[in-house]
C-alpha cells in the first residue's frame, strides 16, 4: 500500500481547509468569527451551507485511503476522473460556502467573482460529465470515453463560463453578488435564461422515460430519481429568479433556499447515487474475502457442533 502514500498526504483534510478559511476571514473581519459566520446574509443560512460542505470533504477525507485503494484495483479511467474532479470541486465548494462575506466586503469583490466563477463552472462540469456519460450507456468505458465526455463537458462550461465572465467583467453585471435591497434586471434577466434552460434540458430527458427513447436511458432507478431532483431543483431556482427579477421579497427567500440545496446537497447526492455504489462493492468484496479466510482457518467450526 505504499504506492497510496503519497497521494494521501497531499489531499487536505476539512480542518486543515476550515482552520484556513476561518483564518482568512478572521482578519477580514477584525479578528471577530462573527462577521465571518454571519457574512452578508443571516447566521444559519451561512451554518447552512458550511456546515453540509465540512462534513462532506470530511466524509472523503475519512475514507480516501480505501477509495484509492478501490480505485487502484479497479482501473477505471472514468471512475478515477470522476473521483478526482468531485475532491476538487468539494474543496472549491467548501472555500465559497465559508467566504460567504467576501460577496459583500470592499476590495473583495474580484476574489470573490473568480471563487465564485470556478465554483459554479466546476459544478456545472461534474453535472455535463455524468449527463453525457450515463446517456452514453452503462458500459461505456475506457480513454476514448473519457475524452469525448470530457470535450462535451468542456465545450459546455467554456460557453457558460465566457458569457459570465463578460457579463460580469465586461459589463459589471453582478451575477455573483446577491443583495435583496438592490435588484438588477439584467442580473435577474440572464440567471431566468441560465435555469431555463436547465430545466428544460432536464424535462426533456425526463420526458423520455415516457416515449419510445426510454431504451437508450440507463435503466437504474439511481438516474431517474436524480433526473427528477435536479429538475425539480433547477425548476425551483428559475421560479425565484422570476420573483426576485420582479420584486417579490419570497423569491429571495426561495433563491436563498435553493442555493443552499445545491451547494449543500448537490455533491453528496452525487457520491451516493452514483460513487457510493462503487466503493461499496469493495467493502462488500472485503468481507466475504474476511469471512472465507476466517472460515478456512476453523473460526466457525463450533457453530456446527
Amino acid at each position: 500500500m505504499r504506492h497510496l502514500e503519497t497521494p494521501l498526504s497531499i489531499v487536505p483534510s476539512a480542518a486543515e481547509i476550515l482552520s484556513e478559511v476561518a483564518t482568512a476571514a478572521s482578519s477580514d473581519g477584525g479578528g471577530s468569527a462573527a462577521p465571518w459566520i454571519a457574512g452578508c446574509g443571516t447566521v444559519w443560512y451561512n451554518l447552512a451551507l458550511i456546515v453540509p460542505s465540512a462534513l462532506f470533504v470530511g466524509f472523503l477525507a475519512s475514507r480516501a485511503r480505501r477509495s484509492f485503494s478501490k480505485l487502484y484495483r479497479g482501473r477505471s479511467h472514468i471512475t478515477i476522473a470522476y473521483y478526482g474532479l468531485l475532491w476538487l470541486v468539494s474543496l472549491l465548494n467548501l472555500a465559497w460556502c465559508g467566504l460567504q462575506a467576501w460577496h459583500c466586503t470592499p476590495g473583495k469583490e474580484l476574489g470573490w467573482n473568480l471563487l465564485s466563477l470556478f465554483t459554479t463552472a466546476g459544478m456545472l462540469f461534474l453535472e455535463i460529465t455524468l449527463l453525457t456519460f450515463l446517456l452514453q450507456g452503462n458500459d461505456v468505458s475506457g480513454v476514448e470515453a473519457l475524452a469525448r465526455m470530457f470535450l462535451v463537458s468542456g465545450v459546455v462550461v467554456a460557453v457558460d463560463s465566457l458569457l459570465k465572465v463578460i457579463y460580469v467583467f465586461g459589463f459589471g453585471v453582478p451575477l455573483f453578488i446577491d443583495n435583496s435591497e438592490e435588484t438588477s434586471r439584467v442580473k435577474w434577466g440572464l440567471w431566468i435564461v441560465h435555469k431555463l434552460l436547465l430545466t428544460v434540458v432536464y424535462g426533456l430527458i425526463l420526458s423520455m422515460y415516457h416515449t419510445k427513447w426510454r431504451e437508450k436511458l440507463p435503466g437504474r432507478q439511481a438516474f431517474y430519481k436524480y433526473i427528477v431532483a435536479i429538475f425539480s431543483l433547477n425548476a425551483l431556482e428559475f421560479l425565484a429568479c422570476m420573483l426576485v427579477g420582479n420584486g417579490a421579497a419570497f423569491g429571495f427567500w426561495l433563491y436563498n433556499l435553493t442555493t443552499v440545496c445545491y451547494h449543500a446537497l448537490y455533491l453528496p447526492l452525487l457520491y451516493v447515487m452514483f460513487l457510493g455504489d462503487f466503493f461499496q462493492e469493495d467493502d462488500f468484496h472485503l468481507e466475504n474475502v474476511y469471512y472465507s479466510e476466517m472460515k478456512d482457518a476453523g473460526f466457525f467450526d463450533e457453530d456446527w457442533d
